[in-house]
């Protein structure tokens, strides 16, 4: 087998694993509770709440946890537009985010605030000077993703933080999932005022994940009761799937990191087995550092990409259509905001790599060489 669908989830590290299992069998009780098994609890909730803060550099008390990404960005979208609605209900994202933060955002609209979805180019990149114009003194939220799920492609962040900082009142809000332990970024340089991110693209359990919330930022919750969280997400925390958070988080970190460098190249090495293999094929947004290593996106001409998809799962290689969070849709939203041609819209794959193994030369040619029968096949 060939997993090359890291983008929609990962597999767990035996680290990962092991702390679920242990927690759940000897530190189950609710860390809410006052006894001795709850002191234990609370004990592995803070520990695991100070590693997710110590590997985005901020404070312990600046992370909430939650049950992933998805609500993370729902909690803070809603909870400033709740909280500042005095302020303004003009909010700026971009054409190409994730369901997550685009139904939110559509959602709002429905109550009457105003959405700028700033354009982007073929790369998939936005303007730093469109969004200083779209900037407005009724701007509440401009909320951008770091890193695309679909392409890779990396949003010039930093420089976009200065500049709303510097001239509007706004909050800036960056989903960090694709971006998270895999592209450097100062939450403080950059100016960010909350970033959502998920346990289970990191080689962590799936159903945690956490908001970095800037200290003293006040926000309306979305879910009330025994105000866990510091009342901004209620309900008794997942101990166990936190725990198994954390680990992941630390087995990553204490790993020999490899220089960006040389994750381009074997990105770089990797397109140029399949273009060997098949010349036809498109890589969809950017090809240099703008672009994340973990991440391709490559189109075959006058193909559907679920046909791609399945044939390589005949041969047990399994990649994706794009987000597996954006429905049924058979054209993606990213690419056509990219202006992708036509012909290469619906026979779209993404590939997409883990922090932990790259797939090998062979690995790599036995993709090239399945894409290839599979296009001789069916074109």
């Amino acid at each position: 087998m060939i997993y090359l669908d890291n983008a929609s989830t990962t597999g767990m590290t035996e680290s990962s694993v092991a702390a679920v299992h242990t927690i759940m069998e000897k530190y189950w009780g609710n860390p809410s509770s006052l006894h001795r098994l709850g002191v234990e609890a609370e004990k592995v909730l803070k520990q695991a709440r100070t590693i997710i803060a110590d590997s985005l550099t901020v404070r312990a008390e600046e992370i909430i946890f939650t049950s992933g990404a998805t609500e993370s960005c729902n909690l803070f979208i809603r909870g400033i537009a709740r909280s500042y609605k005095n302020r303004g209900q003009h909010m700026i994202t971009t054409e190409t985010e994730h369901p997550a933060v685009l139904k939110t955002m559509e959602d709002l609209a429905k109550e009457g605030y105003e959405i700028t979805y700033l354009p982007v180019d073929s790369q998939g990149l936005i303007s730093t000077d469109d969004l200083r114009q779209a900037l407005r003194d009724d701007t509440i939220i401009v909320a951008l993703m770091h890193v695309n799920n679909e392409t890779g492609v990396i949003q010039p962040i930093s420089d976009a933080g200065k500049i709303i900082k510097k001239e509007s009142r706004a909050f800036f809000f960056v989903d960090g999932v694709q971006g998270y332990l895999k592209i450097p970024l100062s939450i403080e340089e950059a100016g960010i005022d909350a970033y959502a991110i998920s346990a289970h693209k990191v080689h962590g359990p799936k159903g945690v994940g956490a908001l970095y919330l800037r200290k003293n930022l006040v926000i309306d919750p979305l879910i009330t009761g025994g105000g866990q969280e510091r009342g901004l997400r209620s309900g008794t925390e997942n101990t166990a799937g936190l725990a198994g958070f954390a680990r992941a988080v630390q087995t990553l970190s204490q790993a020999q990191p490899k220089e960006r460098s040389l994750l381009q190249k074997q990105r770089e090495d990797f397109m140029a087995r399949l273009k060997t293999e098949v010349p036809e094929i498109r890589v969809n947004g950017a090809q240099d550092l703008s672009s994340s290593p973990y991440i391709i996106n490559l189109s075959l001409p006058k193909v559907q990409g679920e046909t791609l998809l399945h044939g390589l799962e005949a041969d047990q290689i399994y990649v994706s259509t794009g987000s597996a969070c954006s429905g049924k849709s058979k054209v993606s939203r990213v690419l056509g905001a990219m202006k992708i041609p036509e012909q290469y819209l619906h026979g779209a794959i993404r590939i997409s790599i883990g922090l932990l193994e790259w797939p090998d030369a062979r690995q790599q040619q036995a993709v090239a060489e399945s894409l290839k029968h599979i296009y001789a096949r069916i074109r």
